[in-house]
């Protein structure tokens, strides 16, 4: 099992790697019932007449998945995974009943805080592909990071 990592163990340009999972139709409809009802993510004959040419996950759908293999991957920090906000989320190409899924995080920057000396805020770079290799999405993220705990004199 990975460590935690506090703020000083990240590097700008360090990359982390998710595993991978598989969506279906099913998971599609039902996410798509209870938070995204469009025809295009929720019925495979109506989903053909649209842009999107056939049955598409919800953009959020996608983002729910994502930050389940965030999670899962080998970017762990102290604390969690707190995120302080998005500055970009961009879906290129939807997301596909039998794609399979996974995530790079590639550490953009690194600010500890003036303010909070016991913090700092990692921006991330967030790309999620699919089974060729694709891109699905990507996400620009602020994430806090806790420092190192300094050893009371």
């Amino acid at each position: 099992m990975t460590p935690a990592l506090y703020l000083e163990d990240l590097a700008v340009g360090q990359r982390f790697a998710s595993a991978s999972l598989e969506l279906d139709a099913d998971a599609i409809h039902e996410f798509a019932a209870r938070f995204d009802p469009q025809p295009f993510h929720l019925d495979d004959e109506a989903a053909r007449s649209t842009l999107f040419s056939g049955l598409a996950a919800s953009g959020w759908h996608t983002a729910s998945l994502t930050m389940r293999l965030l999670v899962g991957s080998d970017f762990k920090l102290v604390g969690g995974l707190v995120g302080a906000g998005v500055d970009e989320l961009r879906w290129p190409r939807p997301t596909r009943p039998g794609d399979r899924l996974s995530a790079e995080i590639e550490v953009l920057e690194i600010t500890p805080s003036r303010s909070k000396p016991d913090r700092g805020m990692v921006r991330v770079l967030i790309t999620t592909s699919n089974q060729q290799g694709e891109t699905v999405q990507t996400c620009i993220g602020r994430i806090l990071a806790w420092r190192r705990p300094v050893p009371a004199a």
